[in-house]
């Protein structure tokens, strides 16, 4: 082969893997902005239009049954985390909206909760990536392997209690930002985290309760050197949320003697037409 033939064919193959890689890149921005649109229409402050998505379900649909094929095996960890938590938020709106109005069958949990479907965290099966998997699954074997539990906090649990559903996606490119904000939204959401001065509590979501090891795991090792004859898990709550408090918020907790409380779980179905209705 000549050297200009051989030039020829390099520049071929280059603009062959470039294309193939745009192809991939423009793949998942379709994605992204095919959920990104879900969200932003239907999606107030973390509630949902769940009888306007039961009747404009298509694209949802579509969505889901999209991410049966898809492939993580050269995704980066930002791109795994982002597709994870896309998929279970998806996931979650498409159980309640299969069975909206949800039917109370006990009364262990408020009406019209999710908690009222039967197994739709432990048992529904959903053909996510090549695998069959549950909601619990994702969230305890492939979210949790990222050892990042600001994770756990952005997952819309279809509950007035869990971290608040976003009106957009999760973008790979986006995702540091993303979950910096999800944290600072947990310090200033009722439902995550409450400062109690006079009764010296700090009261915070069950959610780090449930994934206690993850929090000291991540944070137990930074907090502040006065705190350290806490617990372990009081001592990830200070280092997660101190740095996120107000000024006047950690001078009480400077003091040192307050009790950690975990709040209950609200599992309020987040229905936007029912909000503040109990």
């Amino acid at each position: 082969m000549t050297g200009g033939g051989l030039r020829t064919l390099i520049a071929m193959l280059l603009a062959g893997a470039a294309a193939s890689g745009m192809q991939s890149r423009s793949s998942e921005v379709r994605d992204n902005k095919t959920l990104d649109e879900i969200l932003e229409v239907h999606v107030r402050d973390g509630y949902v239009s769940y009888r306007a998505l039961k009747t404009e379900r298509n694209r949802l649909d579509a969505y889901v049954a999209s991410l049966a094929g898809a492939s993580l095996d050269s995704a980066t960890p930002a791109q795994q985390i982002s597709f994870w938590l896309n998929a279970y938020n998806a996931l979650v709106l498409r159980t309640v909206v299969d069975h909206y109005p949800i039917a109370q069958r006990t009364n262990e949990y408020p009406p019209r909760s999710i908690r009222q479907i039967p197994g739709a965290f432990e048992r529904l099966q959903h053909r996510i990536a090549g695998k069959s998997v549950t909601l619990d699954q994702i969230e305890q074997t492939f979210l949790a392997a990222f050892h990042d539990p600001r994770v756990f906090l952005a997952l819309g649990r279809g509950a007035a209690g869990s971290g608040r559903l976003r009106s957009e996606a999760y973008a790979s490119d986006a995702l540091e930002r993303q979950l910096s904000e999800v944290a600072s939204e947990c310090v200033n959401r009722a439902q995550c985290f409450q400062l109690d001065p006079l009764q010296n509590r700090v009261l915070i979501s069950s959610i780090f309760s449930w994934r206690r090891n993850d929090f000291i795991d991540a944070y137990a090792g930074t907090a502040p050197e006065e705190f350290k004859a806490r617990s372990p898990i009081e001592l990830a709550v200070i280092a997660f949320m101190s740095p996120r408090m107000l000024a006047s918020e950690r001078q009480v907790l400077s003091k040192n003697t307050f009790k950690v409380e975990y709040l209950p779980f609200d599992w309020s179905l987040n229905d936007l037409s029912t909000r503040g209705a109990r």
